[in-house]
């Protein structure tokens, strides 16, 4: 084995079973749903105020803004009151409770780690940079969510991690974010649900819509077209489903990173956001925007899907399509590539590719870069984040699964200007799990979401047998050396 010196810091980011935010109870019956609200208008206002005030009582030091979510909850089961008699609100918190409950996002594992710069480096150590760690939060259910952390690295290449708060909000879905009309048509040309229903729908939309104009829009010509709306429904609410995954969420500016979190929100991540991929992303004109892919689950199937940001407090979720967009494991490259935007892929789950693509959502073509070749990697390879473009090449880690599905990471180094050109490869891993590292809710894992450059050192943060995190430096001429 190759001798690369891998520093492990010994900082473990560990689940913590404490952090819970409150999310929707929702029950699918609605004569159920009826009967609760019809129990709790019985109560004589009194007993309403001894009851909500026991509640708030119990939850209110757990969580932030805990009474204006109880009247958003209210607000959506209202409709099962019987009259239109105004309720005092101590009665709409009241209601509202039975529609909410606690979730422990971090409760059962918090790995596959990502980090990236912070976008603010206001208060960085002298020398030093403040950075961004996204993190895989797994709680009841196997529901996974995407969490955050920040830290800093001093001038010494010291990595100190900030406290995480107490508390836990999801973000607010912002209704009045809009679509792109040709996007939005484009999109579902590639789900094949454009037809002539779809059609009627966007001649009467303007160019930017949001979600409730879309709805109108498709409930105008239903109501139209009366004698169509059986033909028609799976249409609607196949426009009504893409309409859902690609939506805008806003965290509280106030908040502390480590509050925010982004929890599934639309059918596709209904069981889970899971790997998120962060990269620094630097346009032409030296904008810079953070990208993201990461896979959404349903339950049955998983969906590749893009975040975008450019502060950590508003984040817009989109789908990605096109025929090439399968799998798991997909890296946006951080800059345009000849004009291209460039990702790392592994469509088939066993090889990683190479793709080009004129728009950041479509994929339409790939090319294979690499087999696995070594015992260590003979069951699939894949990357572990994004490419990191140093003098000599892209950098770029991988992890292998090898006997008794053990997973390493590796590395190798492609060519700057022709990324398909491979220059470099570790034919023995970088980081194989140790005696600390082999025990979790995954024996034998070794995996991280992407790493940063400090200098001369290479920053890896990565999991711990799917339960924690933690962090190892590199020196980078020294992993450089041994690739060429």
């Amino acid at each position: 084995m190759q001798s690369i010196k891998v520093h492990r810091t010994g900082i473990i980011l560990s689940p913590d079973r404490r952090r819970v935010l409150f999310r929707p109870f929702e029950l699918q019956d609605p004569v159920r749903i009826s009967r609760i609200v019809a129990r709790v208008m019985q109560l004589a206002e009194s007993e309403v105020a001894r009851q909500i005030e026991s509640v708030l009582s119990e939850f209110h030091g757990r969580h932030q803004r805990l009474e204006a979510y109880f009247l958003e909850r209210f607000a959506a089961v209202k409709s099962y009151l019987l009259t239109d008699q105004p309720l005092t609100r101590n009665r709409q918190l009241l209601i509202g409770s039975y529609f909410t409950q606690e979730y422990a996002l971090e409760s059962a594992a918090l790995f596959n780690p990502s980090i990236v710069w912070h976008p603010d480096q206001t208060g960085a150590p002298p020398g030093g940079r403040r950075f961004i760690v996204s993190l895989r939060a797994t709680g009841e259910g196997h529901i996974s969510s995407l969490c955050f952390r920040s830290g800093t690295v001093d001038s010494s290449g010291r990595i100190a991690i900030d406290p995480a708060t107490r508390f836990v909000t999801p973000p607010r879905v912002v209704t009045s974010a809009t679509y792109d009309k040709p996007l939005f048509q484009r999109k579902l040309l590639e789900l094949g649900v454009s037809n002539g229903f779809s059609q009627l729908v966007f001649e009467h939309l303007p160019d930017s819509f949001d979600y409730e104009e879309l709805q109108r829009g498709i409930e105008e010509i239903l109501r139209v077209h009366r004698s169509k709306q059986t033909e028609w429904a799976e249409t609607a609410r196949c426009i009504l489903g893409l309409a859902k995954a690609n939506y805008t969420i806003a965290c509280d500016p106030e908040s502390q990173l480590s509050e925010r979190v982004i929890f599934p929100y639309s059918p596709t991540e209904s069981n889970g956001i899971e790997d998120a991929r962060f990269v620094e992303f630097r346009d032409d004109d030296g904008e810079r925007t953070y990208y993201a892919t990461y896979t959404a689950y349903d339950g049955h199937l998983t969906f590749p899907q893009l975040v975008e940001t450019k502060d950590f407090i508003t984040f817009r979720i989109a789908t990605l399509n096109g025929p090439e967009v399968r799998n798991k494991g997909m890296a946006l490259f951080p800059r345009k590539l000849n004009g291209m935007y460039a990702m790392l892929s592994r469509q088939d789950g066993e090889h990683l590719y190479l793709m080009y693509s004129d728009n950041i959502h479509f994929w339409y073509s790939k090319e294979l870069i690499l087999k696995p070749t070594y015992p260590w990697e003979f069951v699939q390879i894949g990357n572990c984040g994004a490419p990191i473009e140093t003098s000599e090449g892209w950098l770029v880690l991988t992890h292998g699964v090898g006997p008794m599905r053990k997973y390493s990471i590796g590395a190798v180094l492609l060519d700057r200007n022709d990324p398909t050109k491979v220059l470099g490869r570790l034919a023995e891993p970088l980081l194989v799990p140790d005696e600390n590292e082999r025990e979790g809710y995954v024996p034998n894992v070794v995996y991280s979401c992407g790493a940063v450059l400090f200098g001369h050192t290479l920053i890896l943060p990565y999991a711990m047998a799917d339960y924690a995190s933690t962090f190892a430096t590199i020196d980078l001429n020294e992993l450089l050396g041994a690739m060429l």
